[in-house]
């Protein structure tokens, strides 16, 4: 089971980190990302890391803002949001995947099994 913790409402401009944990305290696979969702809208890929550090970022609005990082002890992983914008507004989610995104992709939703409950962000402008 993934926790997500970290959302909540922030000003334009500002900063936020989300944290994800695994509910056994080790992930047990070796990819897990962010991915987040618009009212009405399918899950869009935010960023994923790799237990070896490798990171992969769409290339969007959030290039460059969003910051994907973990622990050492791979039970934490982090996704810093810099710069908030009103857009940035939805609902995060962490995600685990057990082909350790070989399959479709680091970014691809279906290579994703394990979901978090999700935490809201909101950016008021």
């Amino acid at each position: 089971q993934l926790v997500e913790s970290g959302g909540g409402l922030v000003q334009a401009g500002e900063s936020l980190t989300l944290s994800c944990a695994a509910s056994e305290g080790t992930f047990s696979t070796s990819l897990v990302g962010w991915f987040r969702q618009y009212p009405e809208k399918e899950r869009e890929f935010v960023a994923s890391i790799r237990r070896t550090g490798y990171r992969a970022y769409p290339a969007n609005s959030t290039k460059g803002r969003f910051i994907i990082s973990k622990d050492d002890g791979w039970d934490r992983v982090y996704l810093q949001m810099n710069t908030l914008k009103p857009e940035d507004t939805a609902v995060y989610y962490c995600a685990a995947s057990r082909s350790g995104g070989t399959r479709y992709g680091l970014g691809d939703l279906r290579d994703f099994n394990y979901w978090g409950q999700g935490t809201q962000v909101t950016v008021s402008s």
